[in-house]
């Protein structure tokens, strides 16, 4: 999620490594920094903040050169500062690297390199690979790189320098996007399209499992552990505004498109096997894991609904009394928190004014205060006592999509790891559902390619004027997120009830040309689901089904559209079953017009009560 850029050339690296790094700003960043050949070795400039700050830096105390490196960081280890910014180099400043992505195992391999007399500078997974690279190089880096990386586990793009071999860039793509830029003499790289676009259309994708040697005359690309590949450059023709969504019209649907890796991401690291579930950042004692009483859960809007999926989960896997409160609420509640309780505070951002202030009622009543957050170093991460990151990466449209699947996929996880401290998950359960989790991010992938089919039904409902979401269970709180992502982008009037309700007053609504998008992924409700729908068709409404592929045959006589998921845990359906309603939210919006990632009167953070 982070801004790589390279450069070999014969021109000055450092106005293109800034340029570059200035039009990858739109991902998002905490700092930056540049490297660059110089002088019989690599000189460093980095800095927290933003670019601005490291142009400064470099205007003070220029860098000459014609070989360089720059970055701009999203932390993921270690809080945002100068000594973490990347680059990061080893113990004698001979060897650079920059990376994106996760390393897995970096706490093994760091222990180990210390015990070798390495010394470390910063808090974070990268820098181990400098130090790795500076132990593998005997005068050839592309192979010090490949045992390098041998070593590691993780998903990364990697970039190295070596003041003993200046002319040359080594890369190494794993999962996380690289992209060399073809030009006459001199070669770019970076993380993604828009910063390649002022000096070549020419590109080449660097393919995960590969490793891309740059020099001034072209590129070599092999495979990790194998042989040479061949691949000619692709004509880039998107403008850049476009590129910076690849390609996509609106950074929402890149993020959705995102959510598969985003997924992936978000369980690296902390399912290492089919029985233990590892997360880094919390550290519950065990005394107190086995004595709560109570959890409570609080936040807004997106992460309420999803921290409504983590108390049904908890409830079931860990067997703790467990409730969701929105945090604008909780404090006026005097809520029942004390010293065996234990809060739980979901947001994006760590610094969502309301849900700041519900978890330091919590803490101020004596509750252990843990945080699902995806800002490394953000107001609620400081102030929590554990911290669970969901990884997502930066989130720019306003509307919330791979940040809530993230945040699902960490309550699950949480709600795993509190059962088996607690005895309540049974070992065989426990692995069926790591497994369950492990295939997530193939099986959203699946969900993707749902989107012609979803592209067609939002034709068909575009001009709606009133939609209805029910679900029961676990599909009450995708209902609310998918109502919630209805209105908030297209302007339809949307509301979600749990599907028993319907006869409580809101039946009285629903009249042909009403829509009800009914959800349901329960095999045990799944009947009385299918009892609700046939109370809203005798009202001549029409009804989209979302289904799985266990529970599709009990929906589809009684549906007018059936959107069938693959087939997965029941308990970890909602993170499936929301995909294709937010797509068929955005496709609404996007056809009547409007402006998907700024809808109106909304902010992204809402920092202010």
């Amino acid at each position: 999620m982070c801004g790589i850029m390279g450069y070999i050339g014969a021109r000055p690296a450092v106005p293109v490594l800034l340029d570059g790094l200035r039009r990858l700003e739109y991902r998002g960043y905490d700092s930056a920094g540049v490297a660059v050949i110089a002088n019989g070795g690599i000189e460093v400039r980095k800095s927290a903040g933003k670019l601005s700050q490291l142009v400064k830096i470099v205007e003070r105390t220029p860098l000459t050169g014609v070989v360089g490196i720059g970055h701009t960081r999203w932390a993921t280890h270690g809080h945002p500062s100068d000594e973490n910014a990347h680059p990061h180099a080893d113990c004698h400043g001979r060897v650079v690297v920059i990376h994106n992505g996760i390393i897995e195992n970096f706490l093994p391999l760091k222990e180990g390199l210390i015990a070798r007399g390495h010394r470390f500078r910063s808090d974070t997974d990268t820098e181990v690979l400098a130090h790795l690279v500076e132990e593998a190089y005997h005068g050839d880096l592309p192979a010090a790189v490949e045992r390098a990386v041998a070593q590691t586990s993780g998903a990364y793009a990697l970039v190295v320098l070596s003041a003993d071999d200046p002319d040359r860039i080594v890369a190494v793509r794993r999962i996380s996007p690289l992209i060399v830029g073809m030009g006459r003499g001199e070669i770019f790289l970076a993380s993604d399209i828009p910063a390649l676009l002022p000096h070549t259309r020419e590109v080449i994708i660097i393919e995960d499992g590969e490793l891309a040697v740059l020099t001034r005359d072209g590129v070599a690309i092999s495979r990790i552990g194998g042989g040479r590949v061949d691949r000619r450059p692709v004509r880039i023709t998107w403008e850049t505004g476009a590129a910076e969504k690849d390609g996509h019209a609106h950074f929402m649907l890149k993020e959705i498109h995102e959510q598969p890796r985003a997924l992936q991401e978000t369980m690296m690291g902390r399912l290492p096997d089919d029985r233990e579930i590892a997360l880094d950042g919390v550290d519950l004692p065990p005394e107190l894991v086995r004595s709560l009483r109570k959890i409570w859960v609080v936040a807004c809007g997106t992460a309420y609904y999803a921290g409504l999926v983590g108390v049904a989960l908890t409830e079931r896997l860990a067997g703790i009394p467990a409730e969701a409160d929105l945090a604008s609420e909780f404090r006026y509640r005097s809520p029942l928190a004390d010293e065996h309780a234990l809060a739980v505070a979901i947001s994006q951002s760590g610094e969502t004014a309301d849900t700041l202030a519900a978890a330091r009622e919590a803490r101020t009543r004596g509750a252990r205060l843990l945080a699902v957050a995806n800002v490394v170093g953000s107001t609620l991460a400081r102030e929590a006592d554990d911290v669970l990151y969901t990884r997502a990466g930066p989130e720019i449209a306003v509307c919330s999509t791979k940040a809530f699947l993230t945040q699902l996929a960490a309550l699950a996880m949480l709600a795993a790891y509190l059962g088996r401290a607690r005895g309540t998950l049974p070992p065989d359960r426990a692995s069926a559902l790591i497994r369950g989790l492990r295939s997530l991010p193939a099986k959203a992938q699946a969900v993707l390619g749902m989107e012609p089919a979803i592209i067609a039904l939002a034709k068909r409902l575009q001009k709606i004027d009133d939609a209805f979401f029910i679900g029961r269970g676990l599909d009450y709180p995708v209902a609310m997120e998918g109502s919630l992502k209805l209105k908030e982008i297209s302007y339809i009037h949307s509301e979600a009830l749990a599907a028993g309700e319907l006869k409580h007053g809101t039946l009285a609504l629903v009249v042909a040309g009403v829509v009800v998008v009914a959800i349901g992924t329960q095999p045990d409700i799944i009947q009385k689901t299918a009892a609700n729908i046939q109370e809203v068709r005798a009202r001549k409404a029409e009804v989209v089904g979302v289904a799985t592929e266990e529970t599709a045959d009990a929906l589809r006589p009684h549906v007018d559209e059936l959107l069938v998921v693959p087939a997965v845990d029941p308990l970890l359906a909602p993170i499936l079953s929301v995909i294709p309603l937010q797509l068929l939210a955005y496709h609404i919006a996007r056809l009547r017009g409007h402006d998907v990632d700024q809808p109106r009167n909304l902010a992204k953070s809402v920092t202010v009560e």
